[in-house]
This record gives C-alpha cells, sequence and structure tokens, in this order.
C-alpha cells in the first residue's frame, strides 16, 4: 500500500531579469505533516554498472545511467514509504524542486488515467536530478520518463541553472507542458494546474508530451473555441481553488506587484507576472514564510475569528521544510548555487544558505525521527517554533529578532565567502565552500538553541495556575 504524504505544497519561481542580482531562483514549501522530519545530505558522484531504482512507495521502476552525478538532497527521515527527496542542486549546476501537488479533472483523467506504479513525487528528483546538465535536460528526461511509465500523481516540477527556469506540469497519466520562465517574469504557484496558453510554435519556451495535442483533440477535452489553455483543459475550478489555492496566489502577486488589482480567488490571474521591483532571495524567502500579514485573513492577525480561518497561507505547521535554490551567474557551479535551507515551518526557521559546492552537510542536518530529539536541526527549529506558538503575543518580537540577526550574518557571509572564493578552484573552494556553509549552519543551531532555552524559561511563569497574592491580606 502506497504512503499518502498529504502534500500541499507553495512554489515560486524568478527569472534572471527580474531579480537583483542576476540569479535564477526557484523556491518551495514541502508541506505535509507537522511531524514529520527531514533530512540535509550531499550524495557523492558515483559510478556503477546495473543501477536500477525501486519504489519503496508504489513500486515504480526503471534502469539508470551508470554515472550519477553529485547533487544536494533533503530526504525523509525514514526510507519506509519512499525516499521523498525533494529539492537539491547537482554538480553541473542545476536545481531541482519536486513537486507542486495539483489537481486534474475527471474529463481528463477518465481519458488518460494515472499509473498506480508510474513516477511519483518520490521518486522524480532522485531518478532526475542526478543525470541532467541543464535545467532543460532536466524538463526533457523526466517528460521522457513521464510519457514512457506514466505518473501516478498530477504534480508541478522547478527546475533551474544559471541560464533560466522552467516549470513543468504533468497533466494526467502521460500528457505534460512545461514553460520557460520569462527572464524579467516571476511565477507563484499553489496547489493548481498553472500554465496558461501553450504556444506550440515556440519550442524554446515550451515543451510538451509528443501526444499531447493529438490526445487533447481526441478525447474533445478543449472547452475553448481558439487557442490552448492548459490550465482550462486539465485543471480544476471548484471551491477548493477559492479557498485553498488561489489566495496563496493573490497573496504573492499582492506582494510583488501591490498596485495590480485581482480578486483574491479569481481563476484567471496570470501564471507569469512582472514584478514592481526587482525582486531579491529576500523577497521569495518572505514569500515562502508569509501568512497574509496585513490583511485581514493573516491567522495571527487582528482580523475576525471568521475572516483569520477563511484561507489557508502560505506557510504553515505542516510544512517540513522550506528552500529557495539560487542560481547565481558564477561559471563555477559550486559557487553559483546557493541552497537555502529552512528547516520546519519557515515562518518560525531560517534560511540557512548551503553553497552548492559543499561536500558533507552537519551532523544534526542528517538526524531526527518522527519524536522529538534535541539533536536534530529539524526538531531544534521546530522546538522554537512550538514555543512561540504556545506563547505568540509573548514571545513573536524574541524571535523575530534572532531570525533577523541571523539573517544580517548570513547574508555578510555569503558576500565575504564569494569574494575569497571567486578566484578558488577544486578541493581548496570546495573545502571553503563547506566551512562556510557548516558554520552558517552551526550558528543557526546555537542561537536557536539558546532561543529555546530562554523562551522555556520564560514560560515558567506563565503558567494558568499562577496565583498573586495580594499583600493586604
Amino acid at each position: 500500500m502506497s504512503f499518502e504524504p498529504f502534500s500541499a505544497c507553495t512554489s515560486i519561481l524568478i527569472g534572471k531579469a527580474a531579480s537583483v542580482d542576476g540569479s535564477v531562483m526557484i523556491g518551495r514549501n514541502e508541506d505535509s505533516r507537522a511531524a514529520w522530519p527531514k533530512h540535509f545530505v550531499v550524495h557523492p558522484e558515483t559510478v556503477s554498472a546495473n543501477n536500477q531504482f525501486v519504489s519503496k512507495n508504489n513500486g515504480f521502476k526503471m534502469p539508470l545511467p551508470n554515472q550519477a552525478d553529485k547533487y544536494t538532497a533533503t530526504p525523509e527521515w525514514t526510507e519506509k514509504y519512499g525516499l521523498f527527496e525533494e529539492d537539491g542542486i547537482n554538480g553541473h549546476g542545476v536545481a531541482m524542486s519536486a513537486t507542486e501537488s495539483t489537481y486534474a479533472n475527471d474529463r481528463v483523467l477518465a481519458a488518460d488515467p494515472l499509473i498506480e506504479a508510474g513516477i511519483g513525487e518520490e521518486a522524480m528528483v532522485t531518478v532526475t536530478l542526478p543525470y541532467i546538465k541543464t535545467a532543460r535536460e532536466g524538463v526533457k528526461r523526466l517528460g521522457a520518463i513521464i510519457s514512457y511509465y506514466g505518473t501516478s500523481e498530477t504534480n508541478g516540477i522547478l527546475f533551474a541553472d544559471k541560464n533560466e527556469a522552467w516549470y513543468m506540469e504533468t497533466g494526467s497519466g502521460h500528457q505534460w507542458v512545461a514553460q520557460r520562465i520569462p527572464d524579467d517574469g516571476y511565477a507563484v504557484v499553489a496547489n493548481q494546474m498553472a500554465i496558461q496558453d501553450v504556444d506550440f510554435d515556440a519550442p524554446e519556451q515550451f515543451m510538451w508530451s509528443a501526444e499531447l495535442r493529438k490526445f487533447v483533440a481526441d478525447n474533445h477535452l478543449n472547452p475553448n473555441r481558439n487557442g490552448f489553455n492548459f490550465r482550462e483543459i486539465f485543471g480544476t475550478n471548484n471551491q477548493m481553488d477559492a479557498y485553498y489555492n488561489l489566495p496563496r496566489v493573490w497573496y504573492g502577486q499582492k506582494m510583488f506587484d501591490p498596485s495590480i488589482e485581482q480578486a483574491i480567488n479569481s481563476h484567471t490571474m496570470p501564471f507569469i507576472q512582472r514584478a514592481e521591483k526587482l525582486l531579491a532571495v529576500e523577497d521569495a524567502q518572505a514569500f515562502l514564510s508569509s501568512h497574509y500579514q496585513e490583511t485581514p485573513y493573516d491567522p495571527i492577525g487582528t482580523g475576525s475569528d471568521t475572516d483569520r480561518k477563511r484561507f489557508r497561507p502560505v506557510s504553515l505547521a505542516s510544512t517540513q521544510e522550506s528552500h529557495v535554490l539560487q542560481m547565481r551567474p558564477f561559471e563555477q557551479p559550486e559557487l553559483s548555487g546557493i541552497h537555502w535551507l529552512a528547516m520546519g515551518v519557515a515562518a518560525q526557521s531560517v534560511y540557512v544558505p548551503f553553497f552548492a559546492g559543499i561536500t558533507s552537510t552537519p551532523e544534526a542536518y542528517q538526524l531526527g525521527q518522527q519524536n522529538y530529539s534535541a539533536d536534530s536541526a529539524y526538531w531544534v527549529f521546530k522546538h522554537a517554533g512550538v514555543l512561540v506558538d504556545a506563547h505568540y503575543h509573548q514571545f513573536n518580537e524574541e524571535l523575530k529578532t534572532v531570525q533577523q540577526e541571523l539573517n544580517q550574518r548570513f547574508a555578510r557571509s555569503v558576500t565575504e565567502t564569494t569574494r575569497r572564493a571567486t578566484h578558488l578552484s577544486g578541493i581548496e573552494l570546495t573545502t571553503l565552500l563547506t566551512k562556510e556553509s557548516n558554520q552558517n549552519a552551526a550558528l543557526a543551531l546555537k542561537k536557536y538553541r539558546d532561543l529555546t532555552a530562554d523562551l522555556i524559561t520564560k514560560a515558567t511563569a506563565l503558567s494558568p495556575l499562577s496565583y498573586k497574592q495580594d499583600l493586604n491580606l
């Protein structure tokens, strides 16, 4: 029996001309369960014959190339239900994040049902990222796998290198499409089919399954008289979209294009937008950490009880980890890529920068099971969040102070390390990047452990059994 992860993620993609420093960025919150730890690892480059992938989730299997590139990944704490490696950057400077769970309509799935033993989220990074040299190659490889073996889910998949970002969607058992994010554009996605008009005369901007147009025509699936709108053909437009999905897209576009007026649950919000200002990595992180701040819908805001519970926020308690994969315009792939990783709930955690050239991760990032343990990075960040949740108004400012201090320290570290690393190569480069990345991680863990100790101490005075004696008695 396969494991249902109840994945409900939120994603962002940013083109290089839309960013302040020429970076291409992709990011996503991995949402599943409130207590479901993740690890962070580096897989070394390997060469071996007769490789085969076999899923522990649904039995999907396929042969693999003999040579696998080095890559970072965030696997589950257990392999019982599959790997779910989710996000990483490989040795050639390609980033991948998988997946954004989406939903196809009944008419499409009746014509091309999902394949029970097809590829699913838990396998996608593992069978794709180590074997590609560009983002475009990533779309082609995964697309070929889906067309041949079929997929067990409908999903969105993100790819990036230092030149371009791609968003790929699986719409049924074997059909898929991918769109290149314009260099001056960005996109936010929230658990629904997002790609709209597909231009089949622009192969540099779109890729698709070989039978896509024939499949749609033969099964009379296109509701429009003209054009080919993937979202409208394959997607849904229902109450779940209106309350669970669309408001997150609305808020992301409101953050980056505040002058645009849109209904909070409009189904016609564009997939691609152009931000009013250039976007930094901090903007991507702010979106993934957001919860409708400065609107009546903030769950921890001042709106009415009804409004505060009306829409699902971007950052929520079931986030396992959040990441922004930043691909900067440097020739060395080890230096170009930064795997910004926030363990646990993004709004309560902090994004630690790990350079793509790292050869190892701290031991704490490789530990942690379903029950709390103090030696696990996931649980260190999660623990602080749980304490803040219990006494939000008393403790939130203290959390913010720690986050701001670490954000500034990490920004300085990235700038200084980049300056020192620009003229390095080989083992000198990877040694420096590993050392600085792991020092940043150690600092984050120390600050959050100190925060937790302080919050526990202060919480002792907040017991409902506290009693203040009247001195006049």
